[in-house]
């Protein structure tokens, strides 16, 4: 894990504490307090059409392997 606050690494595969896909983990995003919080991440959705959204990092968890 990061040292800014960061709970996850580029490449980690999460999904939404309330459900829907895996998704992975491609970065943070430094809002105006300099705090790492925001995530990245890419999945594809049911078309296999590559989807990409930003969401803060308490709402994501780690999907076991």
């Amino acid at each position: 894990m990061g040292n800014r606050g960061e709970k996850f690494e580029i490449g980690d595969i999460v999904k939404l504490k309330s459900g829907g896909p895996e998704m992975t983990v491609n970065g943070y995003v430094i809002e105006l307090s300099n705090t790492r919080d925001i995530v990245t991440c890419k999945w594809f959705d049911s078309d296999n059409k590559q989807q990409s959204e930003k969401f803060h990092q308490d709402a994501l968890e780690i999907v076991p392997s």
